[in-house]
């Protein structure tokens, strides 16, 4: 790893935005050929790979097959998914769980083979994990290949603003061709502008737009907002998946209860009658696909006026439970909860954004020389509803597919020609900073109650409204003042905000994770919701 200097940007072949699964699986696929420049928002392990705590799904036990994994994605995903990204992926997992076994990632083993657990949505065991972390152990690992690769630069602490186009060089070409990104030195307050011949973005999802979430702090959408500024499509952004437990506690905000706790007999409960409700709602009862389960939580809760509904694996053998789950063990007792002995209590949360900016196969967007990967893409596979452990699996396929494609063409690729710097002249400090906290505030709670689990017609135009007049207000602060990391996401979240409920509106059907009341039926034929700038 090399460090880069203060100020002026170093010179570099490659951008990539994002330091989670997919930006760093990128980055060591280039890293023997070409330089790399790695920015993140805050500290490398900031992002959403980090906080997985189920797998990673693979095809890997003898007795599955790819098909029934395709199989399983599709039913998820509603119908919803393209078929080519679907088979694209799956096929390609067996290759990214051996890549990770490589760099050291210390999967549970049963005798010589991967411990495998099953996950909603699953029809056979395939989940590899490291017990309840697998996604810290997978960031631990990327990381450290990253820190020990020498053409690979990490730069934490950098808040993308926008990314640089033809209209930022110095004599205009009118090209919507990327050449890298203006981005906030969170230290020094100044911006800098990166240059490089391809850019990758793999920023995360925008879970931060909800009230109630399980996605880290930065988690804003940075991605798709700049993609979608530089005229990128975006696609399937009414597809917000909510998981069906988080923890409910006053003091713990977003603290996941894994998918595998019910992949392994855990139950959800009514905490009233104690009845065990899932079956009343599915067949597949607790192993039923997110967006099931969280509208059976969600209604159970509104139906009694409960705070919270109970998912309850103390029947299972005390040592069973510790082993499977010992960080979600470990966080509970100091919550006071003995999982071992008693319910949790659950509520459902925005966990995953399975719709953004729409990309091919080999992660190539529609602006020259923009690749994206990961949560921040719309590539096909979840479709309305993202499958259990996909999420880690799509980052490593397309982080490696878009590295792929930029190594085959690179001979293509021009030198960036020299860009305009940030003109911070007509800017002050704000004295009422107090506006960002209340504007972030305010656009969380009316997503939560007007665009959640369960949508109407009016009051997605309620949103609509509030999202106007706010993004005026916030346009007009972003033009007089200073720029900061608040202010930076608090203008991708209201962006971000703005595609969902366009394109929530624009859905006259309810399909997976999109339900609405005035549209209760399934349309004959699935299509995507696309939205141009």
């Amino acid at each position: 790893m090399t460090t880069a200097p203060q100020g002026a940007a170093a010179a570099h072949d490659v951008i990539i935005v994002g330091s989670g699964a997919a930006g760093l699986t990128a980055a060591l696929a280039l890293a023997d050929r070409l330089r790399v420049l790695v920015l993140a928002k805050g500290a490398l392990t900031g992002g959403s790979t980090a906080w997985a705590q189920g797998g990673i799904a693979a095809v890997l036990d003898a007795g599955d097959t790819f098909e029934n994994h395709i199989r399983d994605t599709m039913v998820a995903g509603a119908g919803l998914n393209r078929q080519e990204t679907v088979e694209f992926v799956i096929s390609r997992a067996p290759h990214a769980i051996d890549r990770l076994v490589q760099l050291g990632v210390p999967f549970n083993m049963e005798g010589e083979s991967l411990h495998l657990t099953r996950e909603g949505g699953h029809s056979h065991r395939r989940i590899v994990h490291v017990n309840d972390a697998t996604g810290w152990a997978v960031q631990s690992a990327l990381v450290k290949a990253a820190e020990d690769h020498p053409n690979i630069t990490l730069l934490p602490g950098r808040a993308c603003i926008d990314l640089i186009t033809g209209r930022h060089e110095e004599r205009y070409s009118g090209s919507g061709r990327v050449w890298g990104v203006y981005a906030l030195d969170e230290a020094t307050g100044r911006v800098e502008a990166h240059t490089a011949r391809a850019t990758i973005l793999a920023t995360g999802g925008a879970g931060r737009v909800y009230q109630f979430s399980t996605a880290p702090r930065g988690a804003t959408g940075d991605g798709i907002a700049m993609a979608w500024r530089a005229g990128a499509r975006v696609g399937n952004m009414e597809m917000m998946q909510f998981h069906p437990t988080c923890l409910y506690n006053l003091d713990v905000k977003n603290f996941l209860i894994t998918e595998a706790v019910r992949g392994e007999g855990g139950r959800l409960l009514n905490p009233r009658t104690g009845h065990r409700y899932m079956p009343d709602y599915d067949d597949r009862a607790e192993l039923a696909p997110r967006d099931i389960v969280a509208r059976a939580n969600d209604a159970e809760i509104k139906r009694d006026g409960l705070d919270f509904v109970h998912l309850d694996i103390s029947h299972m053998p005390p040592e069973f439970v510790r082993e499977h789950f010992p960080t979600i063990h470990e966080k509970l007792l100091g919550l006071g909860i003995d999982m071992t002995r008693q319910p949790i209590p659950v509520v459902p949360a925005q966990h995953y954004t399975c719709g953004g900016i729409v990309i091919d196969l080999n992660g190539r967007t529609d602006l020259p020389g923009l690749y994206a990967a990961g949560e921040c893409t719309e590539s096909g596979l979840h479709g309305a509803n993202r499958l259990a452990s996909n999420s880690l699996l799509e980052c490593f396929v397309f982080g490696e597919a878009a590295a792929a494609d930029i190594l085959n063409r690179w001979d293509s690729f021009d030198a960036p020609p020299p860009v305009r710097g940030w003109d911070e002249s007509r800017v002050t400090d704000s004295d009422e900073e107090v506006i960002i906290k209340q504007n972030w505030t305010e656009i969380r709670r009316f997503m939560w109650n007007y665009v959640g689990i369960v949508r109407t017609t009016k009051r997605l135009e309620r949103a609509q409204h509030r999202i106007k007049l706010l993004m005026e207000e916030v346009d007009d602060y972003y033009g007089h003042f200073r720029v900061s990391t608040d202010l930076i996401e608090l203008r991708n979240l209201l962006q971000c905000a703005d595609l969902i409920v366009r394109s929530a509106l624009s859905r006259k059907e309810s399909r997976g994770l999109h339900y609405t009341l005035d549209y209760p039926e399934l349309l004959a034929e699935p299509t995507d919701t696309v939205l141009v700038p």
